[in-house]
């Protein structure tokens, strides 16, 4: 039986209650005569799936929550039911275009099929085009299962060819057959079966009758974090409709930015978001103290694990974006920094930003450093779908604001011969957050995408402004 890992059945069971844990990828591509259409789309995913075989499993519960749920070949698989196409009217703009993907998004997977899809957006003003994949946390595990985005796309215009994929599911198990894995397993991993009657007859978690004491605990903290982060509206109950916006900035304003001010262009990034933080906070006659604070949850490969690591980060890559190299075979640590949404000047805030971020680098908190990673690269779409897998175990310490940063190519990518002109992560929104930022970088230029319940940001289209404005403060400065 290829049965989830305590993990992923936490996340599976997750979106009993309304709350959708998918995470997504927004790809900007442009519009050429020959180039991609609804039917090469279809060509180009099916026969790469076989690079991701878990896209073609279903995942099916076991009778009475007698142990986890397993992965299971879809023998009804059908690549049309997921990837789909979508249009906007003529011209499309963008503001439309966040609008559908935020209905999408918002909407949980059939859970009857493999978990995961995918839309071409036809109609986009400018001679474009999009692509939003919507895939569950469980499917993704960064080591045996991928994000599709990582394969789908080329670094060359001419698609590369690939071997024919002749792929023939597995039977399904019966019933009964589940049971008796369940049994085996009992005799195998008795301590395992404890967890799970223990949460049937205690009746005390609305994760499921198969949730692991682990995925307990992990609830548990996340509702303690909640409970004791810094008093936001960033914090409080998640519906499960969206809002979804984006903005960008160029690597190179970034890189000067941190020149200027002696620090890493990561600690630029915080800053901005802080600043725009503080911009929308005062758009609601919001008092803000000058001390006021909030926490972000920032994954360890954000930043360089010692100042030797920041050398040769720098030599490998001048704009000092995230790394995959930093990813630790134990699973990806973070930190939780303070952002000081209460300084008005642009230069103290990221000065702030820059000393809390060191004196976390400087710290034994951060893990050993040489470990090999879980494998040689990881694209930007599994680094944040990893990312939200982790922050519940990474919720130790309370934060309003879970923030996601990946490095992306840094050369011009395609999809079925059309060129990816921007690419914006739709990081996942954690129970009880309000706002989630997600940053790719991507071709010279940083990606954001930022997702958020639309009940406490129905205001979020301001943040594209915010962020822009923020950023200008500190290029002004810079120059």
């Amino acid at each position: 039986m290829n049965r989830l890992s305590p993990q992923d059945s936490m996340y599976y069971y997750l979106d009993e209650r309304g709350t959708t844990t998918q995470v997504g990828s927004l790809l900007i591509l442009e519009r050429r005569p020959g180039g991609l259409d609804y039917a090469s789309l279809l060509t180009t995913v099916e026969c790469r799936l076989q690079l991701v075989p878990r896209y073609r499993q279903k995942i099916r519960e076991v009778t009475l929550g007698l142990a986890r749920p397993v992965w299971v070949d879809d023998r009804e698989f059908d690549i049309t039911y997921h990837v789909r196409r979508s249009a906007l009217p003529s011209p499309g703009a963008d503001d439309q275009l966040h609008d559908l993907v935020a209905r999408l998004m918002s909407r949980p997977l059939e859970r009857s099929r493999p978990l995961w899809e995918m839309y071409l957006v036809e109609g986009l003003a400018d001679d474009r085009m999009a692509i939003l994949t919507k895939t569950h946390r469980a499917l993704v595990d960064g080591h045996e299962a991928l994000e599709i985005n990582q394969v789908i796309v080329d670094d060359t215009r001419e698609p590369a060819q690939m071997p024919e994929d002749l792929w023939l599911p597995d039977r399904e198990p019966s019933s009964g057959e589940l049971v008796v894995g369940a049994i085996t397993d009992v005799i195998t991993r008795p301590w395992e079966m404890v967890d799970q009657v223990r949460a049937a007859t205690n009746q005390v978690t609305w994760l499921g009758q198969a949730v692991t004491a682990t995925a307990r605990r992990v609830e548990t903290v996340m509702k303690m974090a909640a409970s004791t982060a810094p008093a936001s509206p960033l914090n409080g109950a998640t519906a499960p409709t969206r809002r979804f916006t984006v903005a960008s900035f160029a690597v190179e304003d970034c890189v000067d930015i941190a020149e200027r001010y002696s620090c890493q262009p990561n600690d630029v990034i915080l800053a901005a978001i802080a600043g725009a933080i503080r911009r929308w906070l005062l758009s609601r006659e919001q008092a803000v103290d000058q001390v006021e604070t909030i926490r972000a949850m920032v994954p360890l490969s954000a930043y360089p694990v010692d100042n030797d690591a920041a050398e040769s980060d720098a030599e490998i890559d001048a704009r000092g974006l995230a790394t995959s190299a930093e990813w630790m075979a134990g699973g990806l640590h973070g930190f939780v920094t303070d952002l000081p949404v209460g300084e008005p000047n642009p230069a103290v805030r990221l000065s702030q930003v820059a000393q809390l971020a060191e004196r976390h680098s400087q710290s034994g908190r951060r893990g050993s450093v040489g470990v090999e990673p879980w494998i040689p690269e990881i694209g930007p779409a599994t680094f944040h779908v990893m990312s939200a897998r982790a922050t519940a175990s990474l919720s130790r310490r309370s934060f309003n604001l879970p923030i996601t940063i990946a490095r992306g190519p840094r050369t011009a990518q395609y999809l079925g011969g059309n060129e990816i002109l921007a690419i914006h992560p739709v990081p996942v929104l954690v129970r009880n957050r309000a706002l989630a930022v997600g940053l790719t970088s991507y071709n010279g230029r940083i990606y954001f995408g930022l997702n958020a319940d639309r009940g406490v940001m129905w205001d979020l289209g301001a943040m594209t402004e915010y962020l822009t404005d923020s950023f200008d403060e500190l290029l002004s400065g810079a120059r």
